[in-house]
């Protein structure tokens, strides 16, 4: 059973940045997709980036293309998210996925994986 560990949000003003951290166990970390989601009150939760398991292709949402970067390390079992020019916009609770090895032809959605981490909250002031 695969076991997903996010970490790194805390509280920053806008135009900070922050990377948050997903440490996976239980799983052979580089033959499965990874990716983050978010769920701020009050809304559905959404998807925010993903990257396959070869390193290559990465998906991202249009509200964070050009700001976020999602990237992996394989030998340390560990996925990042780089987000930079945080907007307040963008506070909510960050969770970390993992998912079969498949190639999407479109944004991914939570179908796409069986794994969440536990959550970690972004909180972006104005």
């Amino acid at each position: 059973q695969v076991q997903l560990v996010d970490s790194g949000g805390g509280l920053v003003q806008a135009g900070g940045s922050l990377r948050l951290s997903c440490a996976a166990s239980g799983r052979t970390f580089r033959t499965y997709n990874m990716g983050w989601f978010r769920q701020a009150p009050g809304k559905e939760r959404e998807f925010v980036a993903a990257l396959l398991w070869n390193g290559g292709n990465t998906y991202y949402a249009d509200s964070v293309k050009g700001r976020f970067t999602i990237s992996r390390d394989n030998p340390k079992n560990t996925v990042y998210l780089q987000m930079n020019n945080l907007k307040p916009e963008d506070t909510a609770v960050y969770y970390c996925v993992t998912g079969p090895t498949k190639i999407y032809s479109k944004l991914p959605t939570s179908r796409d994986f069986d794994s969440w981490g536990q959550g970690t909250q972004v909180t972006v002031s104005s």
